[in-house]
């Protein structure tokens, strides 16, 4: 800045009657009089924007970015930006529409001329303008806008890709889904264009979170569109199988494409599972065609190759681990069953499921641990402990009211009075109930 004031300086010293704008004559400055007043409008709003009084701050910035579009590089037109975010919120509804407008010509106008820029090219500019066209515009005519800009942006070389791009494509397209002016089609594209685009950007420890919050975002909101029904994503997919059967990032695409989209009984699902692993171990969705062919010991087995497999995401290993222990549970398998569960409750830490489930196992089991009837009968306080615990972990509606549900149905079970009584047990001390639940539970009678 100490450089551009000792210019301007210079040139009002200089200056002759000869004047040109630097938009007319393609120089970063102009020329004469018009030069003079270029570089002093860059000092003012320069010096305006480093104390952040951005209403000082815009009429010189505009004066430079009508006449000497060139004057400060890249810099004026994120300065220009900075100055009209911060203008925008206090005015009123037409100073708003004007500062928009703007808005929207700052990013044309650097296309205009810094398009070729390496690190923020015409692809990355047009994701930038449609971010903020969602974020001050709302309604299907801006999604449809924003949507084919953001197109063209996960077009781009990788480094130039912000995940927020991706999540924001595939959600205009949700927008004009339930609009009707998409098609479930055209959403399930959308999905598969945003999540490839996200898979090309490199990881790293600075984009990292990012990366994967908007992959977690993009698989969530398509789970949730509305248009990933199953048999519309099997009509889309299935005629490309047979030239797919060895393109792993197809078969990968689709298998969790169906996945996500909770159409894990979908023959395609199953195709897809066998075809990757051939390729490379996909245990789970061969394990699941075999429970759907009631093989409840193959399906234990790829279950445990799909448990050793996964050594990256937590959430898919106490997923497997879960699923691992309803098929022993219904090969009544009762101690290795609670082990999974007590696993995927350890992968993933407030999910009720795993400990709704080992009451079950509990419940299950109980009838073949001790010889009398209140000692079988033990093992339903050890169920309903687990019920509780699954109440007092996982706050959700389903597993609270299933938990509830099941601690009714349950405590009925319960040894009555008369029985504690004749044993010489006392209701509320505790009790250690052996065999495979091996846990100290508190005694309570039916009541």
């Amino acid at each position: 800045m100490k450089g551009l004031k000792f210019l301007a300086a210079a040139a009002v010293m200089t200056t002759t009657a000869f004047a040109q704008k630097g938009v007319e004559d393609g120089s970063q400055y102009g020329h004469g009089e018009d030069s003079v007043r270029c570089i002093m409008s860059v000092v003012r709003y320069g010096d305006a924007v480093k104390t952040k009084n951005f209403n000082e701050a815009l009429e010189p910035w505009l004066t430079v970015f009508n006449e000497c579009p060139k004057a400060k590089k890249t810099n004026l037109y994120s300065d220009g930006v900075k100055i009209l975010k911060a203008l925008y919120p206090k005015a009123d509804a037409a100073k708003k529409n004007e500062y928009y407008d703007l808005l929207m010509k700052v990013y044309d106008q650097r296309m205009q001329y810094y398009g070729d820029n390496k690190n923020y090219p015409t692809s990355y500019l047009k994701g930038m303008k449609a971010l903020d066209m969602l974020t001050y515009k709302k309604g299907a005519e801006v999604s449809a806008a924003a949507m084919e800009l953001l197109g063209e942006s996960l077009k781009g070389k990788p480094h130039t890709i912000q995940p927020a791009f991706a999540q924001k494509y595939l959600l205009c397209s949700v927008d004009l889904f339930n609009a009707g002016q998409q098609s479930s089609e055209q959403v399930v594209n959308a999905y598969v264009e945003a999540t490839r685009a996200l898979g090309t950007i490199t990881i790293t420890d600075k984009n990292k979170e990012n990366v994967e919050s908007a992959i977690a975002g993009v698989e969530e909101l398509f789970a949730q569109s509305g248009a990933a029904d199953c048999a519309k994503i099997a009509e889309i997919f299935a005629p490309a199988l047979n030239e797919n059967k060895e393109n792993t990032e197809w078969l990968q695409r689709v298998n969790k494409l169906l996945a996500k989209g909770d159409c894990t009984e979908n023959d395609l699902f199953y195709t897809t599972s066998e075809c990757l692993h051939k390729i490379a171990p996909q245990a789970r969705g061969v394990a699941r065609m075999y429970l759907k062919q009631n093989d409840i010991a193959k399906a234990i087995q790829y279950y445990e190759e799909a448990v050793n497999l996964e050594e990256t995401d937590m959430a898919d290993k106490a997923k497997y681990c879960y699923e691992l222990a309803q098929a022993l549970f219904s090969a009544e398998k009762y101690a290795d069953a609670k082990t999974r569960c007590l696993e995927a409750a350890k992968y993933r830490e407030g999910w009720g499921d795993p400990y709704l489930l080992l009451g079950k196992i509990y419940a299950a089991g109980a009838r073949n641990i001790g010889t009398k009837d209140y000692e079988r009968k033990a093992g339903f306080w050890a169920a309903v402990d687990k019920f509780n615990k699954a109440k007092s972990v996982d706050q959700s509606e389903k597993v609270q009211k299933e938990a509830s549900d099941l601690v009714r149905q349950y405590s009925q079970y319960f040894p009555d009075k008369e029985t504690l009584f004749f044993e010489g047990i006392q209701d509320g001390t505790s009790y250690h109930v052996g065999g495979f639940i091996n846990e100290n539970t508190t005694v309570r009678a039916k009541k």
